[in-house]
């Protein structure tokens, strides 16, 4: 499998995935799919497994060999994150493969999950985030990037943020299968994740498995590689496009239906760009098809969440309590609060800010309004899932029900 890597890689284009510390670097870390009508290797999920493992822990010696820009930065990170990147080891830096910066702020004393956490670079920056009182875990199945990630861990922990004990966990274990690694039902508040559930072998079952672990009011906050179609079977037994994050791109339609089936029944759409594949050989494999970076916000409410957005006349109000989001703070990319300032919003968007005290934003907002009177459907738009866009008009966010 290592020399099959290698071979092809010497016809890829030399375009580094992440480029320096002040940009958020790309594809990560463990992953595949199978036969549930979107991606499936035809060669089994042990040989998709394998060939990840390989390519992640043996043949990529950092992050600058990646060769498709799906592993270039979807955005860049807040300047709270950056300045806590800059204090992680270089080896982890340097061995981190993501395509996005899944990485909230305003999460003390939290508990995190991130799953496929590789060298575990997002791992030491939620470790910040959280504070002393909040915990931070991390599970992948490849024993060199776990190794990287348990190495520094202590003494960036005790000696660089000060705390008296570590608050950083990895684990060994599939993504897939988050229980039999020793996660428990309703234990997170928020799982993250980068360039990661593409790789897997059964994407609906890493969903389900993240809403088990989840608590109630707790959010799935992460980015992927996805596509504007199914892609034929060539293109997802690429063992390159594979590794590349390519060949398991999900089509954007198949993931809203997961991510409903398992109960996150309004996905919201953070942020999105464009994935270009620029190597000759490899355009021709995938044809037409389109790719792009999606930072997706799942929230777990149960009860609350509707398959469509209705209008109870409620309204919120920003606190600017967010460190790093003090004058507004983004839910998704219809949705930009100013502080002080109400708004109007969807019974959906109220529950996910903090209606009944559920979401763990509940308490950076002030919910106006309730449920007792309804009004009809919102007033919903946005631009579609499937092509890159600017900030979209106030309303709901594209890509689930409000679209």
């Amino acid at each position: 499998t290592r020399s099959n890597f290698q071979r092809t890689r010497r016809t890829m284009s030399k375009k580094a995935c992440c480029g320096s510390s002040d940009a958020a670097p790309a594809c990560k870390k463990q992953k595949s799919e199978n036969g549930n009508g979107v991606a499936s290797t035809g060669n089994g999920d042990a040989m998709t497994i394998d060939s990840v493992k390989d390519y992640y822990g043996k043949v990529l010696g950092n992050s600058k060999d990646l060769k498709t820009s799906a592993c270039t930065a979807a955005g860049k990170p807040s300047h709270t994150v950056l300045e806590i990147i800059k204090k992680i080891p270089r080896e982890v830096n340097d061995k981190f493969y993501g395509c996005g910066a899944p990485l909230p702020l305003g999460v003390e004393g939290l508990k995190f999950l991130d799953l496929g956490s590789g060298s575990g670079r997002d791992c030491y920056v939620a470790a910040a985030l959280v504070g002393e009182k909040g915990s931070v875990t991390g599970i992948d199945m490849t024993a060199e990037q776990l190794k990287v990630a348990r190495d520094h861990a202590d003494n960036f922990c005790t000696k660089t943020l000060g705390y008296k004990k570590s608050n950083l966990n990895f684990i060994e274990g599939y993504i897939e299968k988050l229980a039999d690694a020793g996660v428990e039902a309703e234990s997170m508040d928020l799982v993250i994740s980068n360039c990661v559930v593409n790789l897997s072998p059964d994407k609906p079952s890493v969903i389900n498995e993240v809403y088990r672990a989840l608590k109630p009011g707790g959010e799935f906050y992460f980015s992927d590689v996805y596509c504007d179609r199914r892609l034929p079977k060539h293109v997802q037994e690429h063992q390159v496009l594979w590794g590349e994050c390519i060949a398991g791109a999900l089509y954007v339609n198949d993931f809203i239906r997961y991510a409903k089936a398992a109960g996150f029944e309004d996905p919201r759409i953070l942020m999105q760009s464009p994935i270009e594949v620029e190597d000759p050989e490899l355009k021709a494999i995938v044809g037409e098809a389109k790719f792009m970076s999606i930072t997706y916000r799942l929230f777990k409410l149960p009860g609350q969440l509707e398959s469509l957005c209705e209008d109870y006349g409620q309204a919120v109000k920003y606190k600017g309590t967010i460190k790093g989001h003090e004058s507004a703070y983004r839910l998704d990319d219809g949705h930009l609060f100013e502080a002080g300032k109400l708004a109007l919003v969807c019974g959906n968007s109220a529950a996910m800010l903090g209606e009944g005290g559920v979401s763990w934003l509940a308490k950076h907002f002030e919910i106006i309004g309730d449920r007792s009177v309804h009004y009809g459907e919102f007033p919903c738009h946005g631009p579609p899932a499937t092509a890159p866009s600017a900030a979209a008009p106030a309303a709901c966010a594209p890509g689930g029900s409000c679209c």
